[in-house]
């Protein structure tokens, strides 16, 4: 296992990598946090590049960060979570990215990256106001 996440990480360090704003490696996962600017454009490079090709998305949420931590989390109040897997390489990724504005969230579709974004995005807006 440590050997594939080692060349999925070096692949998105690659390929990614400004765009990167935080890389976190832990329980046998990756987790990778972008800026909102670059939120739709890095999940359509995890879909098409060849050496990432991450076909599938599994899941996306919003999230509410006001009370993480006990609330001594110091950050942007609201982010979007997803789930991705590629299944011609058999390995799964964490993509997060966090609103600007926690009175006005606003993120970047990916519904035309990911169909499947359509239904999840509309939960995230409805739950946490979270405006796609």
């Amino acid at each position: 296992m440590s050997q594939k996440l080692d060349t999925l990480q070096a692949a998105l360090e690659r390929i990614l990598g400004e765009r990167i704003a935080k890389l976190v490696r832990a329980r046998g996962e990756i987790t990778v946090t972008v800026k909102a600017a670059d939120y739709a454009a890095v999940a359509k490079t995890l879909r098409d590049h060849p050496d990432l090709a991450f076909e599938q998305l599994i899941d996306l949420c919003g999230v509410d960060y006001s009370t993480y931590r006990d609330g001594q989390y110091d950050g942007p109040r609201y982010g979007v979570v997803s789930h991705l897997l590629s299944v011609s390489k058999n390995w799964r990724l964490r993509l997060k990215a966090f609103a600007l504005d926690d009175d006005f969230p606003v993120l970047a579709s990916i519904t035309d990256v990911w169909s499947s974004a359509n239904w999840f995005e509309r939960e995230a807006f409805d739950l946490y106001g979270i405006i796609f």
